[in-house]
């Protein structure tokens, strides 16, 4: 898919109101690019690199498919906590691929390394840095099964590091997050920023995602970049806390991808102080900003859900603990009659009853009420007498769906995200292959 990224930045019709580009600052000590090694067979862009010169901070987490890419087995024989680069390719998953993948992979990081080493040989500081191939992390998305592409990667690797730039304006920030894109319809960053000892903290981000979402972990692959000095145990802790009311709270098909990657990169730059711990403010104001990146991406993620029209939101409250309201927010979300009918419009809150239920948790039926949107369908275990159903109906055409299910059985709350099911979604899946 090419964009033209002139007229996507003009076309307002395009941009959900969740997703409108910010104008997303440089990151010091950051560089990026972007390249087509031809994958797609039409000469859009489809590798990403992001460069740290001196090195950045890292944690990640991914997937747990028990079948995972070559790539995240490559990062995890790594298991470094400082990085070099990251690249990161489209069209080609390097899952199911076995040595042919895992050599390949390796192939890819030798000559990038040689290629990064010489680049730096040649710059102004005149001071030479072996780059290692240990020093290096992949990311890999599209069709899974097929040979990894090697040899068209590394052609075009040169040209990649040449092209590196530490100036990313909005326009740079779009042109990387396109390159990583499959059946997305649009690219995904956010960005938030803070203020520290009169010093601005920045942080973003990047996303892609569209189908095969569902939680544990990334559910697609997000890689988020910031200035601020933070170690890497404690880059883990946070990422941790802030996927699991984000990218741990969406689903698009609920199938999980064997690629899930998020990762999150420090390069250093703006220093906070050490034995800073998660109660210190500053690392607090970051926790947030963090989580709203997140987020922001996350929901970003669902509105462009494969054939995706409408965004819909599955709220569970009072329930009597967080593991009950999660399960039973996702058992709706993740129901395929739920979903198809959001589509038709269809306020069919039987389907929500039936997907409470599957959910196996111990509920009261005539203790739980539900609401789609501030209209009470169902209330004492049957239909509410009250319900207009002609505003009711008018609320389904809405673009943003709401679902409250209130158990009245605790104080405990959930909320998850999802897209409704419509005949595009059967098109892209049917011919995958073709639309990637």
């Amino acid at each position: 898919m090419t964009i033209n990224l002139k007229n996507f930045l003009s076309d307002k019709s395009k941009l959900s109101k969740m997703g409108e580009f910010q104008d997303l600052k440089p990151l010091d000590g950051l560089e990026v690019s972007s390249i087509s090694a031809d994958l797609y067979k039409n000469g859009r862009d489809d590798l990403a690199l992001f460069y740290f010169k001196e090195g950045a901070n890292y944690a990640t987490l991914t997937t747990t498919n028990s079948i995972v890419s070559e790539t995240i087995s490559w990062n995890d024989k790594t298991n470094k906590k400082v990085v070099k680069a990251l690249l990161v390719n489209t069209k080609n998953a390097n899952t199911f691929t076995g040595k042919q993948g895992y050599d390949g992979i390796e192939s890819v990081a030798k000559h990038l390394a040689k290629t990064l080493t010489l680049r730096e040989s040649k710059s102004e500081s005149g001071i030479s840095e072996t780059i290692r191939t240990k020093d290096l992390i992949f990311a890999s998305t599209g069709v899974i099964g097929e040979s990894f592409p090697a040899e068209k990667i590394n052609l075009r690797l040169d040209e990649l590091v040449e092209k590196l730039r530490d100036d990313q304006n909005k326009l740079i920030w779009i042109k990387v997050a396109s390159a990583i894109m499959t059946t997305d319809t649009k690219p995904k960053l956010a960005y938030e920023e803070f203020t520290f000892n009169n010093k601005i903290i920045r942080i973003a981000a990047v996303a892609k995602g569209s189908g095969m979402i569902a939680p544990n972990l990334a559910t697609m692959l997000s890689f988020i970049f910031t200035d601020a000095d933070i170690p890497s145990n404690l880059l883990k802790i946070l990422l941790k806390k802030a996927v699991a009311n984000s990218f741990n709270a969406i689903t698009v098909d609920s199938d999980q991808s064997t690629n899930d990657m998020v990762s999150i990169f420090s390069t250093r730059k703006i220093k906070i102080g050490h034995n800073r711990g998660v109660t210190d403010p500053v690392i607090q104001k970051f926790e947030t900003s963090l989580k709203n990146v997140c987020l922001n991406l996350a929901k970003q993620i669902v509105v462009d859900g494969e054939g995706a029209k409408k965004f819909l939101t599955v709220r569970v409250v009072n329930a009597k603990s967080l593991t009950c309201a999660k399960r039973i927010a996702f058992s709706v979300a993740n129901s395929p009659l739920v979903k198809t009918a959001v589509a038709g419009e269809d306020p069919n809150w039987g389907r929500v009853v039936m997907g409470i239920g599957k959910s196996t948790e111990k509920i009261d039926k005539d203790k739980i009420s539900i609401k789609f949107g501030d209209f009470t369908v169902a209330e004492n275990g049957s239909e509410s007498p009250d319900c207009d159903k002609e505003k009711l109906l008018e609320y389904m055409k809405w673009d943003s769906i709401l679902i409250e299910i209130n158990l009245n059985q605790g104080s405990d709350i959930f909320e998850c995200y999802t897209c409704d099911f419509t005949h595009d979604y059967i098109d892209i899946n049917a011919d995958y292959n073709n639309s990637t």
